[in-house]
């Protein structure tokens, strides 16, 4: 989603002025303990918007989070089944996302990669809510400049942890015009499609995951 969450921590830490036998308290949630707690497997469902019809679909979604043996990069493996509920056998199309956080400790770089396709490579800005609470319960906003829909556009995703659930939603706002599409030839008009309504957040997709049992991640 994009894919995938841009994790380093960027709160300063307070400095100690209590004196030893003051009680303890927690220490604030980083984008660091944010990243940790994705580590591990999930499952559950992808669910996109075709902006043609105006209408939902969905697709079941296995993730694989590890870490990449440093602290700040992250390898995403998707495995989505793209195959007909008829057919004898599920055609599985995976996703690999590898991610790393930017020593600023408010952007991200990634690259995604799929079987027959270019790479998809990006950068993002992400903010931790300050309404989020520990490394189980926290908002992450990730915003960027890119495309969709073959058109300009702010990309906006949020992701919530709620215990065991870990929910995404993409957002996106539209920067060019209705027919400001680099398909077809030069000057054709392109139909405006459900979602092309000036102004405003258009939800794109969303993914639901639940953490499979046994995890021994947090």
């Amino acid at each position: 989603m994009a894919g995938h969450w841009p994790m380093r921590g960027a709160l300063a830490g307070a400095a100690w002025l209590f004196l030893a036998s003051a009680p303890a308290f927690a220490e604030p949630l980083t984008l660091d303990a944010v990243r940790r707690s994705e580590l591990g497997d999930w499952q559950g469902k992808l669910e996109y918007r075709d902006y043609q019809s105006d209408r939902w679909f969905g697709l079941p979604v296995t993730v694989h989070v590890t870490d990449g043996g440093d602290g700040v990069t992250q390898i995403r493996t998707a495995d989505f089944d793209d195959g007909p509920k008829s057919a004898p056998k599920a055609k599985i199309v995976r996703i690999t996302t590898v991610s790393i956080a930017s020593t600023d400790g408010r952007t991200s770089h990634s690259v995604s990669f799929r079987k027959g396709e270019v790479p998809e490579v990006s950068t993002s800005t992400v903010l931790l809510d300050p309404a989020s609470s520990d490394a189980r319960h926290w908002t992450v906003i990730e915003t960027e400049a890119g495309r969709d829909d073959n058109r300009p556009a702010e990309v906006r995703v949020t992701t919530r942890r709620d215990g065991d659930s870990l929910t995404s939603l993409k957002e996106v706002h539209f920067t060019g015009a209705p027919n400001d599409r680099t398909v077809g030839k030069p000057g054709d008009k392109v139909p405006d499609k459900a979602g092309d309504k000036p102004g405003g957040w258009h939800t794109r997709n969303r993914t639901l995951l639940t953490r499979i049992p046994g995890n021994p991640q947090p």
